[in-house]
């Protein structure tokens, strides 16, 4: 999944949605965005208490999350106000989120521990090397098999397959693909996400790494 790559196809939409908040400033939609990141974690957090019920606001609150993230950006191209401070708050918060994000739905008692500090792990890289490519003069990177807007999409679909709906439909919980096992290890969907966060991510992260390596200049 690269969804960066279909960027330019969607702008006419993103103008459409972006519309009614052209007069919010782009680091106050950023802010939302990232608000609602954060109570899809704590949202997710409780399900260890509580139902996997919950795990459908979850999904709801990431693609909300998610859709503010890219409105900010559309906002601030279309009345002038791109700064550079105003991107580094985006990245700021954006890294926070993923963070929060990660931690709250590995609390939710529905994925591996171990999977979920790996998979934040390969996030973190895979944002790294493409604002690091920036930082040495090669301008910012989204290229590779993991971007921002994947990563979101895959824990929406995931949290929301998650989702027991208490109903024989083939998406249910309860359906024989829902979880899964291999060698004696038992996977929910989420797990399944985190191993694809691993292994993509840090295939992405090397990519860019070698993109950027390779672009700059030997030394004299």
């Amino acid at each position: 999944m690269v969804l960066e790559g279909y960027r330019d196809r969607v702008r006419p939409y993103l103008e459409r949605i972006s519309r009614p908040w052209l007069g919010w400033s782009p680091g106050r939609i950023s802010g939302l965005a990232f608000g609602l990141t954060v109570a899809a974690a704590f949202v997710a957090a409780l399900v260890r208490w509580t139902t996997p019920y919950l795990f459908l606001p979850v999904a709801a609150l990431i693609v909300l999350g998610g859709t503010f993230d890219v409105i900010d950006g559309e906002v601030a191209r279309r009345t002038a106000r791109a700064s550079v401070r105003g991107d580094f708050l985006d990245h700021v918060l954006d890294r926070y989120a993923d963070t929060i994000l990660v931690i709250g739905i590995a609390v939710s008692g529905f994925a591996n521990p171990v999977l979920a500090f790996l998979a934040l792990a390969s996030l973190l890289l895979t944002s790294y090397m493409g604002t690091q490519a920036q930082a040495v003069g090669q301008g910012r990177l989204y290229a590779g098999l993991l971007s921002r807007a994947d990563r979101l999409v895959v824990l929406a679909l995931a949290t929301f397959l998650e989702f027991d709906w208490s109903l024989p439909w083939p998406w249910a919980p309860g359906a024989p693909w829902a979880h899964f096992s291999l060698g004696g290890l038992s996977f929910t969907v989420i797990d399944v996400a985190f191993v694809y966060f691993v292994i993509a991510g840090q295939w992405t992260a090397f990519a860019r790494a070698r993109r950027v390596y390779r672009a700059i200049p030997p030394s004299p």
